[in-house]
């Protein structure tokens, strides 16, 4: 599933597309997310405004309480492509997400890299975003190279538009792909095929159709660069009390390493 080029597309733009490589998870995850819908966690969201259309519900940190997120956690091939594809000697959980967009959900998913939420810093990370629907105009949208910039796009709240942390002047502010005519990659994908992408990609997703929902499993992953780092407020996800220190290795009873 992973030769030459894919590798390459990943370490030099921080994407890559790699068909069917959840295929044989597609069932039981549709069964983890309605598990996850029926009995959200701590951390579960409707990201909606009042009176906007559809709904908008996402959660994580729930591989350890659902068993199909579990078994996911721990597929070896999906191990193996990830250590690949980051060029990484080890793979180290870090969180799983689902987000759910019901049919004719216009909001969009706000352009956004996920690296600054994290108190993480390296650069082999490595984001699986799976749809569990087909998808065209619901799909990821991703910045090629955006991993390279100078600096972290400020990470705002998607209801408030709040800055996350105080020290903005430290970040890019948020663009506009479009406008700026930035180069966007995105993909047409049929259930079980993923996208993955550095950590520090802007990305975003429009809206959903009329007559089309959107369910999304996202596996977040570590490769042997990275390490913990404090960051100037709460976190996201928050992970509260875990005890660590600047430059330690996460620690593998709440992240495991997985095998390969």
């Amino acid at each position: 599933m992973v030769n030459k080029a894919t590798i390459e597309s990943f370490q030099d733009d921080g994407i890559a597309f790699i068909p069917r490589l959840f295929k044989p998870h597609v069932k039981s995850l549709r069964v983890g997310v309605q598990k996850n819908i029926d009995q959200p966690g701590p951390f579960a969201a409707e990201n909606l405004k009042e009176g906007e259309a559809g709904r908008f519900f996402d959660d994580y940190c729930n591989w350890q309480r659902i068993d199909e997120f579990r078994n996911v956690v721990f597929d070896k091939n999906v191990a193996e492509t990830a250590a690949k594809l980051m060029q990484s000697k080890t793979v180290q959980m870090f969180h799983d997400h689902v987000l759910v967009k019901e049919a004719g959900t216009l909001k969009s998913t706000p352009w956004h890299t996920d690296g600054p939420y994290y108190f993480i810093k390296g650069m082999k990370t490595l984001s699986f975003w799976v749809p569990l629907d087909p998808v065209k105009k619901a799909t990821l949208r991703m910045v090629a190279r955006s991993h390279k910039w100078s600096k972290p796009v400020l990470p705002t709240r998607w209801l408030s538009n709040e800055n996350f942390y105080p020290n903005a002047n430290e970040y890019l502010p948020v663009p506009d792909p479009e406008k700026e005519q930035m180069d966007i990659r995105e993909f047409d994908m049929k259930p079980g095929d993923a996208v993955a992408f550095n950590f520090n990609i802007l990305h975003g997703a429009r809206g959903t159709t009329a007559d089309q929902r959107r369910r999304a499993f996202s596996l977040r992953l570590l490769g042997d660069d990275t390490r913990y780092t404090e960051r100037p407020g709460p976190t996201s996800p928050p992970f509260p009390n875990h005890n660590m220190v600047e430059g330690q290795v996460l620690r593998t009873d709440w992240f495991p390493f997985i095998d390969f």
